[in-house]
This record gives structure tokens, C-alpha cells and sequence, in this order.
């Protein structure tokens, strides 16, 4: 499926020298090969993978597993203790917040030098700046110092000059994890597109769907040794259920308010396209009582409603009307469809109709975006007249321990051979 290896790495290391008390470094300098005056600490030790052309490879592990500093070393800005490296074609890289950019220079300059390092000519950063900077979406800011920007701002910034500088290999650490929910929505699919494209990829995050739904194979990384490699559903599997072999330090109070998702402010779509843009008037999700909300809890009904024009259209055979919940790793967990239903439609001469979906909310807790569709289904080949990728945005919350992805209404029965003993609906 994939071509030679655009990254080797064999036996790879890193030490470091770590001192009890300041005046030890000046001793270590005087007396360097006869004594130790440090101790040391291996970030990484005797790491050894390969990643083909195309591949997108998930890094994951805990808080000092050493996934930062093994793609430092990949980046070329910290020099291993042993090992090689071995790194075909250009590496685009997101790492620490802020890094590779000067605070004292604009926006502006910051994108100028950093894709010069990355080896631009001057023609080609001023034929992508237009570009960088839209996609960047941080407005008059681009002008002013970065040292002035917010830790989102860095990012969009980052993460933009690093996807528009044409790399072949793009390496993009946890900084993503400081976006807002959009802009990570945005973020996750370009990293697809790129993906698609042939583009090599490094990813490493703590969300372990993210990391299923974007990658090939999964690296887990256990106090600077590699735990395994492989497919990515197995090794996910097996990191989490190491997770959750440890005892948390604290249980989380799940009952405060500062525990559940907070409302947001609406945004705008991530990906909007299709044949007719403009056929949707408008799509949210709304409650029993009418009102559009972005924060849902336990089992409350939630409406979507879709209003659109046909009027541009030159038939309606066909049509159907859609809509999808999505995680922000643009997984769909919830689908509905006229079409499905086998609902059909009239010419509405230019007004407006509408569709509403109902459905009880049974999304554990977290972030989520609204997908509306207008389709036409007359062939084997769905046709988009508009699609809309984070047509809202909302959260939902759920008081009391939920894992997996839903929490439906599940009827229980406890008996035994001859007697039923209860039933325990929640």
C-alpha cells in the first residue's frame, strides 16, 4: 500500500544529565571522565520504527512518555544521545506553542521566517501568504507582535504556515489541544485532506478516537520505551486499558458545573460545498421547547431542523435531506435521512420548506457539530446540492459515569432461576 520509508529510525536515544544541586555542573566540567556528579535520565531509549509515504502514524502515551522529545529529535532540534535518524523529503512541524517563532516580530514576519526555514523561496511564501493568512483567521492581529498573542492565536498560526508550506512529512504535536473546538475541527480535517493526499503524517494526542480516526498505525510510547506498534485499533486498545489499570489520583467531581461543557458562542462551518450553496436557509438543533441551545443533558429531546428552497433546483426527484452528529474528530455517530424514511417532497415554488428530525440525546459528554445535507439520491451516487460541516456546534452532558460514546435508556432485569427479582430502568 505504501513506498519506501520517508522516515527510519534505529535505536534512537536521549539522556539527559540531571544535577541535585548547581555547584555538581561545575564539577562535572572540571572532572569530566573521572567521576559523575549527575544522574541520569533517559526521555527516550532505544526507539526503532519506520514511517512509509503516505502513512499516517499515531504517537500516543502518557505525560513524559517521551513523545515530545522523540519528534524534536525527528524535527532536528535536539540531537539524540545515540541512535539514527533517517528523514526523506520536507518535515513541516507543530511542536510546543510558540515554537520557531520570534515574539518580537508580527504575524506577518513570524510567517515569512518560519516558512524560509522550512525551506520556501520568497515567491513561494508570497504566493501561499494569502492563504496562511485566511486560513489563520486571526484578522488585524496579523500585524501586531505574536508575543501580544493568545496561546489560540499562536496555534492558528503554527498550524497554518505548517499545512501551507507543502510538506511531505507533517509532524503536529499536542499543541492543537489549546484551539477552540472549531478551529481543532478545522485542523483535523485539513490533517484528512492532507492525508488523502500522500502527505506522511506524525500525530500524536491524548484523544484516542482522533488518533483511530486519523491514523494507519498507532506508536505507543511507555516511559521513553516503545510499548508496541501495529494496527491502530489493537494498540489504542491495549493503551488504554493500561490507563485504566491505574488508580486516579482524584475522582473528578462529574456534579459541578465546572466539570460539564459550557456553552459557546455560534460558529461558522468548517467545510461548506455541493452544486446549489445557498439551498439551506438555515439548520440547528433545538429543544422541546423550540429554543436552539448548544449544551444538551441526560436523555433531552433534541430537534434538528433544516429549512431550504428548492426553488433553484430543476427537479426534485430524488431529493432527500439529511443530517449528521459528528465528534470533533469528524467521526458520524448520529445519521438521519428522509431518504431513508422514504419521505418524499413537492415543488415549493420558491418557498421555503422544512424537515425536522427528532431524536432523544444519548452522546455521552463532550464536544459535537451538526451536519446538514441536501442530497439528491436518484442514483447509485449521492449528489451534494449543499453540504454543511458545523452547521452548529453544541455540547452534551451527562451527570454520572458514562463511557463509550451513547448512554441509552437501558432496561435491566435481575433473576435467578425462578424468581424475578427487579427491573431497574434509569
Amino acid at each position: 500500500m505504501y513506498s519506501d520509508p520517508v522516515i527510519s529510525v534505529e535505536n534512537l536515544s536521549k539522556c539527559y544529565e540531571v544535577y541535585n544541586k548547581p555547584h555538581q555542573r561545575l564539577l562535572q566540567m572540571l572532572f569530566r571522565g573521572k567521576r559523575k556528579y549527575f544522574n541520569e535520565f533517559w526521555a527516550l531509549k532505544n526507539a526503532s520504527f519506520k514511517v512509509r509515504a503516505g502513512e499516517t502514524v499515531g504517537i500516543i502515551g502518557s505525560n513524559g512518555s517521551g513523545k515530545s522529545t522523540l519528534l524534536q529529535m525527528l524535527c532536528g532540534t535536539l540531537n539524540p544521545s545515540g541512535g539514527e535518524i533517517h528523514v526523506r523529503g520536507r518535515i513541516a512541524a507543530l511542536l510546543e506553542l510558540g515554537a520557531g517563532f520570534n515574539p518580537e516580530f508580527t504575524g506577518k514576519e513570524n510567517v515569512y521566517l518560519n516558512a524560509a526555514i522550512l525551506g520556501l523561496t520568497l515567491a513561494e511564501i508570497e504566493a501561499a501568504y494569502a492563504d496562511i493568512e485566511a486560513f489563520a483567521e486571526i484578522g488585524e492581529f496579523i500585524d501586531q507582535p505574536v508575543k501580544t498573542y493568545s496561546s489560540g492565536m499562536y496555534v492558528r498560526l503554527a498550524f497554518s504556515v505548517a499545512v501551507h508550506t507543502k510538506p511531505s512529512i507533517l509532524v503536529v504535536d499536542e499543541a492543537l489541544s489549546v484551539g477552540d473546538a472549531r478551529f481543532q475541527a478545522k485542523c483535523l480535517d485539513r490533517i484528512k485532506q492532507m492525508k488523502e493526499s500522500g502527505v506522511s503524517i506524525l500525530f500524536v494526542s491524548h484523544d484516542v478516537a482522533a488518533v483511530r480516526t486519523l491514523c494507519d498505525r498507532a506508536l505507543w510510547l511507555d516511559k521513553g520505551t516503545v510499548r508496541a506498534i501495529g494496527e491502530v485499533f489493537p494498540v489504542t486498545a491495549q493503551y488504554t486499558e493500561h490507563l485504566f489499570d491505574r488508580k486516579p489520583e482524584k475522582a473528578p467531581d462529574i456534579s459541578s458545573p465546572e466539570a460539564k461543557p459550557q456553552k459557546r458562542e455560534v460558529l461558522q462551518p468548517i467545510n461548506q460545498w455541493g452544486s446549489h450553496i445557498g439551498i439551506i436557509q438555515s439548520a440547528g438543533v433545538y429543544d422541546a421547547e423550540g429554543v436552539q441551545k448548544n449544551l444538551y443533558t441526560d436523555h433531552e429531546k433534541m430537534i434538528i431542523k433544516i429549512k431550504f428552497k428548492t426553488q433553484s433546483l430543476n427537479t426534485i426527484e430524488g431529493l432527500s435531506v439529511s443530517f449528521s452528529f459528528k465528534n470533533l474528530a469528524g467521526s458520524d455517530l448520529i445519521v438521519g435521512s428522509t431518504w431513508n424514511q422514504k419521505l418524499s417532497f413537492t415543488a415549493d415554488n420558491g418557498n421555503t420548506q422544512e424537515v425536522c428530525f427528532e431524536v432523544d440525546n444519548y452522546l455521552c459528554s463532550g464536544d459535537y457539530l451538526l451536519v446538514a445535507a441536501i442530497e439528491n439520491r436518484s442514483s447509485a451516487a449521492i449528489h451534494y446540492y449543499e453540504y454543511v460541516e458545523g452547521a452548529q456546534y453544541f455540547s452534551s452532558s451527562f451527570i454520572g459515569n458514562a463511557s463509550g460514546q451513547f448512554m441509552p435508556r437501558i432496561s435491566m432485569v435481575i433473576s435467578n432461576d425462578s424468581v424475578r427479582t427487579g427491573t431497574l430502568t434509569p
